[in-house]
């Protein structure tokens, strides 16, 4: 199929796509996502075709409103209350559903699903002239580097999808916070941009574990189970600035070719004619930049080895260090042969 490309002005367009059950990706200030309507089950299986998603995998519901959820979950007052304080923003919400309020296709089959409102005024206007809340997952294919940017979704998605709507690049450039308020506990289940510390005035507690989803088990989150975030190349994290010259020295002994993805304080101390991509001055903008920079060196087939810099995993921190964990698969300098 032909993928459009709509803007601020052609909002009006992409709603009518999904109005007839098309799939139209969208901004939002932590990265793109992939609208289908989610009270369309025909729909929303088109996501998991277009993403080549694994169908147990759960859909985000993304609304424009507070109203909209009550359509579908129960919203208790902590809920709200943090709703009010952080819509529109990059946090996520699990909830209990009304039973039968949502199908098994956008809930992996629980009887919980997840809710975001975006700060970004030109997804929340698509979403108010489709008349329905959309799905809304990285627009992406399965297991690869989340888009930033509406030319980073026609990458992946050319094709594949009705339409893109582009308004610019991502300003967090990391996936929502994953909150889930379904059971007693309060728990993370995915940090992000809103994390432990600024949750800690609304929450007498927060668990932070990182519950390991089995294989015959659902996650009850996006990120739980599968590989995500992977570029072609094999990612090394370099935990300390220091250590990147022993890396750099390791990686040209070894047989593959190399890049670095690092702020620019380490890239001053790259060798010329090492691939490189910036993470920028520091954290905030690592990880604005991060998958973009993963995205780079997708683009250099010949590099298959990449060194990327690693931060304190404390408040933005953790969502960084989230999200390089599993592009790497957890691999860590120096590396342990096996």
């Amino acid at each position: 199929m032909k993928t459009t490309m709509f803007t601020r002005a052609t909002v009006a367009d992409a709603a009518q796509l999904l109005r007839n059950g098309e799939l139209v990706a969208f901004p939002t200030e932590t990265v793109y996502g992939l609208g289908a309507d989610a009270t369309n089950v025909t729909a929303v299986k088109k996501v998991y075709a277009a993403k080549g998603r694994p169908s147990d995998n759960p859909l985000i519901v993304t609304v424009a409103d507070i109203d909209t959820v009550r359509r579908f979950a129960d919203v208790t007052p902590v809920a709200e209350r943090l709703m009010r304080k952080y819509w529109p923003g990059p946090l996520t919400i699990i909830l209990n559903i009304i039973p039968g309020a949502l199908d098994a296709a956008v809930t992996g089959g629980l009887p919980t699903a997840a809710f975001r409102c975006p700060d970004n005024a030109a997804t929340r206007e698509l979403i108010k002239l489709s008349g329905n809340p959309i799905v809304g997952p990285s627009a992406n294919l399965s297991g690869k580097p989340s888009p930033t940017t509406a030319q980073h979704v026609l990458h992946d998605m050319d094709g594949r999808i009705a339409g893109i709507l582009d308004d610019g690049p991502a300003r967090v450039g990391v996936e929502s916070t994953i909150l889930d308020l379904s059971g007693d506990t309060p728990a993370i289940l995915r940090p992000g941009y809103v994390d432990e510390s600024m949750l800690a005035a609304d929450l007498q507690t927060v668990n932070t574990d990182q519950h390991h989803v089995g294989a015959n088990e659902t996650p009850k989150a996006p990120g739980m189970k599968y590989k995500h975030y992977a570029p072609d190349a094999q990612v090394v994290i370099v935990d300390h600035q220091v250590d990147f010259p022993a890396a750099i020295k390791w990686a040209q002994a070894d047989p593959r070719a190399f890049g670095v993805l690092a702020t620019d304080q380490v890239l001053a101390t790259v060798p010329a004619g090492v691939e490189t991509y910036s993470l920028g001055t520091d954290l905030a903008s690592a990880t604005r930049d991060l998958f973009a920079g993963l995205r780079y060196f997708d683009l250099h087939p010949d590099i298959s080895l990449v060194l990327a810099q690693g931060f304190d995993p404390e408040g933005l921190g953790a969502a960084y260090m989230n999200r390089i964990n599993k592009s790497a698969g957890g691999e860590h300098f120096p590396v342990t042969a096996p």
